[in-house]
C-alpha cells in the first residue's frame, strides 16, 4: 500500500517532532512559500526570527553531558586576539556579537537560500530537475557561503614552502608580528572584502593592528580542506599575466554578494 505524500510527511513529522508539532499548522509552516527557493531571497531577518528566534537567543551549554565545563576549555576562536567574552553559538558569533557587528553584515539569507521538503532527498541524489546538479534544499551550500571565508589557505599558489600557520609566524609589517599585510598591503589582492555581508572598511582598519583579524577567518580552521576559488577583482598594478592556477577564476563575486546589492534580492 502506497501512502500519499502529504500523509507520509505527517507520519515523519509525528516520529521526529511529536504529535503536537506534527499538526496541520506545522505542516503548513513547513511548506510555506517563504521557505522555498527563490522566495526566501525576499525574506527579512525579522520574518525568519519570528519563528526561529531561538537561533539567536540560545547560549552554549555551561557543561557538556560528559561533565566538562565550558569555562575549563578554549574554543579555537577564543585563542584569537579579536575574540572577547565567553564561548558563544555559531549564529551569534556571525550576527550579534560586538565583533560580528563590527566586521560583518550578515543576514539569515546570506547563507540560507530556501528549502523544499519534497526535494530534500531526491533520487538520484546527484541530479535535479532538467539533469542539473542538485543540492539539498534545506542545507546551506557551504561551497558558496562558508568557504568564502573559511576555505583552506592555498599556500602552494603563493609560492610558499609551508602552510600559513607556520609562515605567518615569520612575517612582520610596521611592527605588527604575523602581518598578513606584509604582502597584501600593496602587492596582492588589495581590492578585497567588497561583498555586502562584510564591512570592508572596518576589516582593513582593524587588520592594521592585528593579523588575527585576517587569520580568524582565513587561518587555521579551514573547512573541508578545500580552497575557495576567490574571484580576482582587479586591483591597481595588477599583473597583466594571469597565473595558471587562477585562469579559471571569476572576476567578480556572485551577483547577490556584490557591494551595493541588498542581500534580500534575487538569489539565483
Amino acid at each position: 500500500m502506497r501512502l500519499g505524500r502529504g500523509l507520509l510527511f505527517a507520519l515523519i513529522g509525528l516520529v521526529l517532532f511529536g504529535a503536537h508539532e506534527a499538526s496541520a499548522d506545522y505542516q503548513r509552516d513547513v511548506f510555506a512559500k517563504l521557505h522555498q527557493f527563490p522566495n526566501m531571497a525576499a525574506a527579512t531577518d525579522a520574518q525568519c526570527l519570528e519563528c526561529h528566534k531561538e537561533i539567536l537567543s540560545n547560549k552554549v551549554r555551561q557543561k557538556a553531558p560528559s561533565g566538562l565545563k565550558a569555562s575549563s576549555v578554549l574554543a579555537w576562536y577564543e585563542t584569537l586576539d579579536t575574540y572577547k567574552g565567553e564561548q558563544d553559538t555559531f549564529h551569534r558569533r556571525h550576527m550579534t556579537t560586538p565583533y560580528a557587528k563590527q566586521v560583518m553584515n550578515m543576514s539569515c539569507t546570506t547563507c540560507h537560500q530556501g528549502q523544499d521538503p519534497r526535494e530534500e532527498a531526491i533520487v538520484p541524489a546527484s541530479t535535479g530537475p532538467g539533469g542539473k546538479p542538485f543540492n539539498l534544499r534545506k542545507q546551506v551550500n557551504v561551497e558558496q557561503t562558508c568557504l568564502m571565508c573559511h576555505g583552506k589557505y592555498p599556500y602552494e599558489n603563493m609560492a610558499m614552502d609551508v602552510d600559513w600557520p607556520e609562515t605567518r609566524a615569520t612575517l612582520e609589517v610596521d611592527g605588527v608580528k604575523n602581518g598578513c599585510l606584509t604582502c597584501h598591503a600593496e602587492l596582492y589582492r588589495t581590492n578585497r572584502h567588497k561583498v555586502n555581508f562584510l564591512n570592508a572598511a572596518k576589516i582593513e582598519e582593524l587588520a592594521q593592528d592585528s593579523s588575527d583579524v585576517c587569520y580568524g577567518c582565513h587561518g587555521g580552521r579551514s573547512w573541508y580542506r578545500l580552497s575557495f576559488p576567490y574571484p580576482r577583482h582587479p586591483w591597481p598594478d595588477m599583473p597583466e599575466e594571469t597565473p595558471d592556477w587562477a585562469k579559471d577564476r571569476p572576476t567578480q563575486s556572485l551577483p547577490r554578494f556584490l557591494t551595493g546589492v541588498d542581500t534580500a534580492q534575487d538569489k539565483k
